[in-house]
């Protein structure tokens, strides 16, 4: 049956009826926003490159959860800036560090609140790689035993989700293994299954202080040339006990997002990354785009590739814009 009978257009005459019928929306509940947290107190240090965003002390990062609560927002991720760095990455298990501070002042306060944490040595390490350096290469199998270390750390001092970000192999395994021996068998896995080795993230790296400071992370993030290996990636930590698996970044890789909606059944998550979020930013304050519906139609583009969790530096903004 053809036009004049079908008029698709009688679905879309008003935004009631195109709500009515949409097949992929956004949900506040589906959101999770990063927030970059360091030693101190009542600091907000802005940061340039990420209009809207800044590092925060924890007290601050516990104000700024009630506002995102307050907001709609119920979900977040902790990154940690620490007060010294070292070849191992040592303030990273420190039951005093800044993240596992934040992490139990978020939870005595707002204990609903799903506190994510990311666990990664590049912000905590003097040379900026993710794990335990041999020359110019990471030891992918010492590093475990420090993942180890980070991991207990985070489930003790109450996260709610460890999310390992080195792409490290055996990481998940290595997590699971620990925090189950340890009582602490409710801790989720969120696994950064398929990070791939992208130019996206320069922002971040100001924002966390957290560049390598000599080589790049290619021989252990993913080449943006595979997509098969994204899936291997994925399976892999299924199996090892990954309770979400995330494709990172994620506008420029919405073909592996749907193949992976298609190969899995666990949960599947989305990083929005910093240069993704920068970009939009900047063509915004140049008037060159309308930031909410640019902003809108991303997030859209996530679900409607398969996205279950959407992390994104704009979570606070869209709850704004939608509530």
């Amino acid at each position: 049956m053809t036009f004049p009978k079908n008029r698709l257009h009688r679905l879309r005459k008003s935004s009631t009826f195109r709500n009515f019928v949409a097949e992929h929306t956004v949900t506040l509940d589906s959101l999770m926003m990063p927030l970059f947290v360091r030693p101190g107190k009542e600091r907000v240090d802005p940061i340039i490159s990420m209009p809207g965003i800044a590092q925060l002390s924890p007290d601050m990062a516990v104000k700024e959860v009630g506002e995102l609560v307050s907001a709609g927002i119920h979900a977040i991720m902790l990154f940690g800036l620490p007060e010294y760095k070292d070849e191992e990455g040592s303030a990273s298990w420190q039951d005093t560090g800044v993240v596992q501070e934040t992490i139990r002042r978020i939870k005595d306060q707002y204990p609903q609140t799903v506190v994510a944490a990311d666990l990664c040595f590049c912000e905590y390490t003097s040379h900026g790689h993710c794990g335990v350096m041999k020359g110019q290469m990471l030891d992918n199998d010492s590093t475990l035993r420090n993942i180890e270390k980070q991991a207990f750390s985070l489930a003790k001092a109450g996260a709610d989700i460890i999310a390992p970000s080195g792409m490290i192999d055996g990481q998940v395994a290595a997590i699971r293994q620990i925090v189950d021996t340890q009582g602490y068998c409710d801790t989720a896995i969120m696994a950064y299954s398929a990070k791939y080795a992208s130019a996206w993230y320069s922002p971040f790296r100001h924002a966390a202080d957290c560049a390598p400071q000599f080589g790049d992370r290619k021989t252990y993030q993913m080449n943006p040339e595979n997509s098969r290996e994204a899936i291997r990636e994925i399976e892999l930590d299924i199996e090892e006990g990954a309770d979400i698996v995330m494709i990172k970044p994620a506008l420029g890789y919405l073909d592996i997002l749907a193949t992976a909606r298609n190969a899995c059944n666990v949960p599947l998550a989305v990083f929005n990354v910093s240069g993704e979020y920068s970009m939009v930013k900047a063509a915004a304050q140049q008037g060159w785009i309308d930031e909410q519906e640019v902003v809108k139609e991303t997030l859209t583009c996530f679900t409607r590739a398969g996205a279950d969790c959407i992390i994104t530096y704009w979570a606070k903004q869209y709850a704004q814009w939608v509530g």
